[in-house]
C-alpha cells in the first residue's frame, strides 16, 4: 500500500492503491487477480470492498467480494469481464505491477456473524458468486462452527467451474487447510448448457430432491445455514426455498437461519 500524504488528489483521500501480484485468466469471460494486502487491513472472510482504477484522475469502483480467506498476506478478487462495462472492460486487461484502487472499508452479510449456529453451511453460488465463498471455505472458523460444508456452482458451461474445481483442490494439496478441513467440505458443481455429469439449477436439486440426496437430507432451520450469492433471480429462488423450508433471513444485526447479498446485482 502506498501512503497518501498531502499531495494525494483529493478524489483518492481515504483510499488504498495496491498493487496487483497476479493475474489468471479462467475463460474469456472470468479471470482473477491478487494484490498486496495494506498493512492493517482487517476483514471477515465473505466480506466485499468497492475496488477500481483511476478514469479521468477519479476513482472508478465496484463492489467485489475478496475471494481469499482474512488471514492471507495477499488480497484476491474473481471477477467477470463485460465487454462495454464501465470498469471491468478496463479491469480484465491488468498486468502484474498495475495499481488497484481500493476503498479500505469492507462489508456484507455473507459472513458468520449473521448467522445462527448450526451444524451444516450451504454455500449457493453461480458464476463468479463463488468468490465469497472461495474466503469462507478457507477460513478455519468456518469449520470450527459447522460439521458439514457444501460449496455448490452452477456455470452454463464446464469449463467455467474451473476456478472452483482449482480452489478445492489446492485446499485438499495443502497441508496446514487440509487438515482444518478434513472431510467436511464437499463441492457440488453443476451445469446447465454443457452436458456433465452433474446437471441443472440449484434450486432444481433442492425440489427434487437431488440437493437432500447428495448431502444427507433436506434443508432445516434446525440444523442448517446457508449462504447465496449470484444473480437477484437466483437471489430470489433460493430465498423463497428457504423461507418455504421454515428459515429466516439474517443480517449482522439480527443473524438467521440464511444470508444473501445483494450487493453484486445491477
Amino acid at each position: 500500500m502506498h501512503a497518501m500524504n498531502v499531495e494525494t488528489p483529493k478524489a483518492l483521500r481515504g483510499m488504498a492503491l495496491l498493487k496487483v501480484g497476479s493475474v489468471r485468466h479462467w475463460t474469456d469471460r472470468t479471470f482473477s487477480f491478487t494484490c498486496e494486502r495494506p498493512a492493517g487491513f482487517r476483514f471477515r472472510s465473505g466480506e466485499f470492498v468497492m475496488i477500481g482504477l483511476l478514469v479521468d484522475e477519479k476513482p472508478l469502483l465496484r463492489a467485489y467480494s475478496i475471494a481469499s480467506p482474512s488471514w492471507d498476506e495477499t488480497l484476491e478478487f474473481y471477477s467477470i469481464k463485460v465487454p462495454d462495462g464501465p470498469l471491468t472492460s478496463r479491469l480484465q486487461h491488468l498486468a502484474v505491477g498495475d495499481e488497484v484502487v481500493m476503498r479500505p472499508k469492507p462489508v456484507g452479510t455473507l459472513v458468520h456473524d449473521a448467522l445462527l449456529p448450526g451444524r451444516r453451511l450451504f454455500l449457493f453460488a453461480t458464476g463468479t458468486g463463488i468468490a465469497p465463498f472461495a474466503s469462507v471455505i478457507r477460513d478455519p472458523e468456518t469449520y470450527d462452527k459447522f460439521d458439514q460444508v457444501i460449496l455448490t456452482q452452477t456455470c452454463r458451461e464446464a469449463h467455467e467451474l474451473d476456478y472452483g474445481l482449482d480452489l478445492v483442490a489446492k485446499i485438499r494439496g495443502d497441508e496446514l487447510l487440509s487438515e482444518v478441513v478434513g472431510g467436511k467440505l464437499t463441492f457440488i458443481p453443476t451445469t446447465t448448457r454443457e452436458e456433465t455429469a452433474r446437471m441443472g439449477r440449484m434450486t432444481d436439486w433442492i425440489r427434487d430432491g437431488r440437493l437432500a440426496a447428495a448431502t444427507g437430507g433436506p434443508l432445516s432451520p434446525e440444523t442448517d445455514r446457508v449462504m447465496i450469492c449470484g444473480s437477484m433471480d437466483m437471489l430470489q429462488e433460493h430465498k423463497a426455498l428457504c423461507e418455504a423450508a421454515g428459515m429466516i433471513e439474517g443480517a449482522n444485526s439480527e443473524p438467521g437461519h440464511f444470508v444473501i447479498e445483494k450487493a453484486f446485482v445491477d
